[in-house]
């Protein structure tokens, strides 16, 4: 095969790839929240972020912090969400809250997408407190899109970031409650750069 023929197929077989990245989960029992700008509607906000639909996501780039939180509880559950984030973003999504008008790390799973995280062994793909990541940091989120897929089933919770697993433990500390989607402050509290979802969806289990 001729080195031009070669290129032109790797960069189909690329460019096919990176499309069914992007594409809607199907199947029964998925129910999609967020739509590329549509579905603010779906969720609760804490916090001060300043949320919108912008662009074909919903966005968020200003605020000390806050949180787009799913108005039911789940359990057991698949979450998939495709996401842009900068090198300086603060996000993640944080599942099984026990309180979701005060969601923290300390009563809820957090999969956490911050590429610059002061503490690099919880950045992009760890569960922070419990699941650690290879220092230095190995999964950076920063300047592209992404897909997150988080599995919770019972104590056993997985997480994929673009394909690739990156945490997984064994845990019953929370046992359900909604998830929330974050924009966080940056380091030393500065505004961290901006989180744009254009797909969230999630299918209980």
């Amino acid at each position: 095969m001729k080195r031009s023929s070669v290129l032109k197929l790797g960069l189909l077989t690329l460019v096919l790839g990176l499309t069914a990245c992007s594409q809607p989960l199907n199947g029964s029992g998925w129910v999609t929240l967020i739509d590329g700008d549509k579905g603010l509607e779906n969720f609760n906000r804490v916090g001060d972020a300043n949320w919108r639909a912008e662009a074909g996501a919903i966005v968020a780039d200003q605020g000390k912090s806050g949180f787009l939180v799913s108005q039911q509880s789940y359990k057991d559950f698949v979450i998939y969400a495709e996401f842009w984030a900068a090198t300086d973003t603060n996000s993640g999504i944080f599942i099984r809250a026990s309180d979701p008008a005060k969601i923290t790390a300390d009563n809820a799973y957090e999969v956490n997408v911050w590429d610059i995280r002061p503490d690099p062994i919880y950045a992009t793909g760890a569960i922070v407190n419990f699941a650690a990541v290879p220092v230095p940091t190995v999964h950076k989120a920063g300047g592209r899109w992404n897909t997150l897929e988080i599995q919770a089933k019972g104590d056993e919770l997985t997480v994929k970031f673009n394909g690739l697993q990156t945490a997984g433990i064994r845990n019953g500390k929370f046992p359900s409650g909604p998830f929330a989607l974050q924009f966080g402050p940056g380091v030393k509290g500065v505004t961290g750069g901006p989180i744009k979802w254009r797909k969230v969806q999630i299918k209980p289990l």
